[in-house]
């Protein structure tokens, strides 16, 4: 299968727009009140992406969805639900504080060795997660905290999506299907990648190794093709899902960023904008909604870079051109030529 872009000719114009021609095995949905379309170059759309980041606003509806439920509360902290006696510090930071960044915990965890693991993943292409639950809370054995201020952290979406797993008595992956869909997946070993899991590239065209492990799976785990992904938008949109309020924001971020639970919110073009983007060693994601327009849009490729822009940009296309009636028709009811 060639690169052009295949499927809803709207869509394929828009994206054509939006990327040129697809350096990339890509995909695009769109949800609107007109109508849904999807398009794809270089695969269909049962092939199945690393979502990335994509993952976390997934485990922000699961913590969401958890403690509407009564099964945690806004000051459940992270040992009454994870082995971690003995651990230090990191078993009294509240899964409230996790689900918006604000626990104090760095990025990784540094019993983890990020740098010697990055240099693997940019030299040979390596999966730099991998680990079992249990590994990852011993790599935060000791583990000391920060200020409680707005930090971006992977480690936090990890130890969140687990304990609330565990809060629901179910792994993180049953849980997320029984909440948000059975079409996504967290394969843990290499063996679990199957004949419809793309392999993605890095910048430079070079394969890369899948990001599989049980541990990374809450915030950057999580597999998807764009058929799952435009079922899940739709279902955001029109009020269906579980764990809706995790889109709502309720802090600040950045002086122009709110968040939700893991769902980011910012004006772009007057418009706010509720999203996140994903990047994994051999993939790139986005997925944006208008709600006020009731439209998002889901990107997913097959290699490392920056979709935002695309995504964006296909955001406000097709939110701008909400109110255009539906393209003309022939007499006989079929489409237009």
């Amino acid at each position: 299968m060639g690169n052009e872009w295949i499927g809803s000719a709207e869509l394929v114009r828009a994206a054509a727009r939006a990327f040129g021609s697809p350096a990339a095995v890509t995909a695009v949905a769109v949800v609107a009140p007109r109508g849904e379309m999807v398009a794809t170059a270089g695969c269909d759309d049962q092939s199945s992406f690393e979502i990335g980041s994509i993952s976390k606003v997934l485990t922000g509806m699961l913590y969401r969805d958890v403690t509407e439920r009564g099964l945690i509360s806004q000051t459940t902290v992270l040992r009454e639900l994870l082995p971690l006696e003995g651990h230090g510090e990191v078993g009294s930071v509240s899964l409230s504080s996790l689900a918006v960044h604000r626990s104090g915990l760095p990025r990784l965890p540094p019993g983890m060795h990020p740098l010697r693991r990055t240099l693997k993943l940019w030299s040979y292409g390596e999966n730099p997660y991998g680990d079992s639950l249990t590994e990852l809370l011993d790599q935060t054995r000791n583990l000391r905290l920060g200020a409680p201020r707005p930090r971006y952290s992977n480690l936090g979406f990890q130890l969140l999506g687990h304990a609330v797993a565990e809060a629901a008595g179910s792994s993180y992956e049953q849980l997320l299907q029984d909440v948000l869909g059975n079409g996504f997946r967290t394969p843990i070993r290499a063996e679990d990648i199957g004949p419809t899991d793309l392999t993605g590239v890095s910048r430079f065209g070079r394969p890369q190794a899948a990001w599989v492990g049980e541990a990374v799976a809450p915030a950057g785990g999580v597999r998807a093709s764009i058929s799952i992904m435009r079922g899940f938008l739709r279902s955001v949109l029109d009020g269906t899902a579980q764990g809706l309020s995790a889109l709502d924001p309720v802090s600040d971020f950045t002086p122009r960023v709110r968040i939700g639970a893991g769902w980011i919110a910012l004006k772009h073009e007057g418009r706010m904008i509720t999203w996140h983007n994903g990047s994994t060693g051999g993939f790139s994601s986005w997925i944006g909604l208008d709600r006020d327009a009731g439209t998002g849009v889901v990107v997913l490729a097959a290699r490392h870079g920056s979709v935002d822009r695309q995504g964006f940009k296909l955001l406000t296309e097709f939110t701008t051109l909400r109110t255009v009636p539906p393209p003309p028709r022939t007499l006989n009811g079929g489409p237009a030529v």
